[in-house]
């Protein structure tokens, strides 16, 4: 059976893939992960290293996604290159550049493959609920 607390969460999760994960605590990526598991999304990561956060496997190479409704980015604009084609084809219904990784060129790319840019801060969205 499921508790009505665990229904609100289910209800509200949005699967996010994390661009720029790291296990570096100090680092905002860490950060977002454990804020993004401690609120009941489900979190896939994909860092420069191999790791674990939050009980979050961190990749080094693209992974098969699907249904991803978010991705968020901690790369800055020269690192996303690589992942354009990846992020377009993952088909997210929106993509956070937060503090450092904004990019134009990706935004207009984006916008032609009717995939929602938005410049803000992961972090505040979760604790404003804004998510």
């Amino acid at each position: 059976m499921i508790t009505f607390v665990r229904y609100l969460k289910m209800m509200k999760n949005k699967k996010t893939l994390v661009l720029g994960a790291t296990t570096k605590p100090e680092r905002y990526a860490f950060r977002v992960i454990n804020a993004l598991v401690e609120k009941g999304h489900t979190v896939l990561a994909i860092g420069q290293n191999t790791g674990e956060v939050a009980g979050v496997k961190i990749y080094t190479k693209a992974i098969p996604v699907k249904n991803i409704d978010t991705i968020t980015l901690y790369l800055n604009a020269g690192r996303q290159r690589d992942y354009y084609n990846y992020i377009v084809e993952a088909k997210p219904k929106r993509v956070i550049f937060n503090p450092g990784s904004e990019n134009p060129e990706l935004y207009q790319l984006l916008e032609l493959n009717n995939i929602k840019a938005e410049v803000a801060c992961t972090l505040v969205l979760l604790a404003t609920n804004q998510y």
